[in-house]
């Protein structure tokens, strides 16, 4: 099923994980709605602007949150949210980009190496009921992720 031009549900369900694992990552008509607004607002946004758009994670079913570590209150789990990356651009920059330029609930600019454009990737949801404007930026101290306000 194609959710715009240049991207398909399957894209934003497909997970390496869940084919290894046996697990079910069907997505619903609330879940499909909400990934094709992600998609109207975010994805094809992005895509249009600087081309070539990498999902490394989109839809979660809960098994498959869990089964990854994911946050109990994921975004991904109903179709709010996606992680990626832009084919050949820094991601501090794409992230600019979106903060400066869309209408999103979160943004997160995740485990960036400052210097090392390819690190990290692109946190973003997109829930019209929310529109919050969040920003942050997620590294590991001690192990464990910590969040800090704004693109650092």
């Amino acid at each position: 099923m194609k959710l715009s031009a240049n991207f398909s549900l399957s894209e934003l369900t497909k997970s390496e994980t869940a084919i290894r694992k046996g697990i079910d990552n069907s997505a619903d008509k609330i879940v499909i709605e909400n990934l094709q607004a992600l998609v109207d607002n975010i994805l094809q946004p992005v895509r249009d602007k600087f081309g070539s758009v990498r999902v490394t994670s989109g839809y979660r079913s809960p098994l498959l949150n869990s089964s990854i570590g994911g946050s109990k209150v994921s975004q991904h789990c109903y179709g709010f949210a996606a992680d990626f990356e832009v084919t050949g651009m820094d991601n501090r920059e794409l992230a600019i980009w979106i903060r400066d330029n869309l209408k999103f609930t979160q943004l997160i600019l995740e485990f960036y190496t400052e210097g090392d454009p390819n690190s990290g990737w692109v946190h973003c949801a997109y829930d019209a009921q929310n529109l919050k404007q969040q920003v942050l930026t997620a590294t590991k101290v001690d192990g464990k992720t910590k969040y800090v306000t704004g693109i650092q």
